[in-house]
């Protein structure tokens, strides 16, 4: 079970945090916070991102899903499938089965600190949903 939130912010009231987490997953995005306004978390742990690299991140991850739909129907219920995809300084790997897949990213810049990140099955299924309700928000 996922869960939403907006949170309003008591330095700025017009700023507004918008926050979606669940079990082993969390995603967070605040555009007035400065540099790293993006927070990207498992189990334990997270890292943040710039709104570059939070771009690169969501297109990554719906390029991955994209690919996976696009050959879902091909595979047999036993068959097993890793898909590995490079976007600019990211990679991802989708890996798993027509129903179930785990998910990896890493960022390797130029410059600067990279991060590197794993979501099991259910965590990585929601994990993109709450990405990608997240991104096609933000281009409205």
């Amino acid at each position: 079970m996922s869960r939403i939130s907006r949170i309003c912010c008591l330095v700025d009231p017009g700023s507004v945090v918008i926050q979606q987490e669940g079990p082993g997953w969390r995603v967070a995005r605040d555009p007035q916070r400065g540099e790293f306004t993006v927070l990207v978390g498992g189990q334990g742990w997270a890292f943040e991102l710039t709104e570059p690299e939070w771009s690169g991140f969501c297109e990554l991850l719906i390029g991955l899903v994209n690919n996976h739909a696009a050959l879902v129907d091909q595979l047999m219920a036993e068959e097993a499938i890793e898909l590995e995809l490079e976007r600019g300084p990211w990679w991802g790997c989708l890996d798993g089965d027509r129903e179930r897949w785990t998910l990896s990213v890493v960022l390797t810049p130029v410059a600067g600190r990279g991060v590197e990140g794993h979501w099991p099955f259910p965590a990585a299924m929601a994990l993109v949903g709450a990405v990608r309700t997240m991104w096609d928000s933000s281009r409205d």
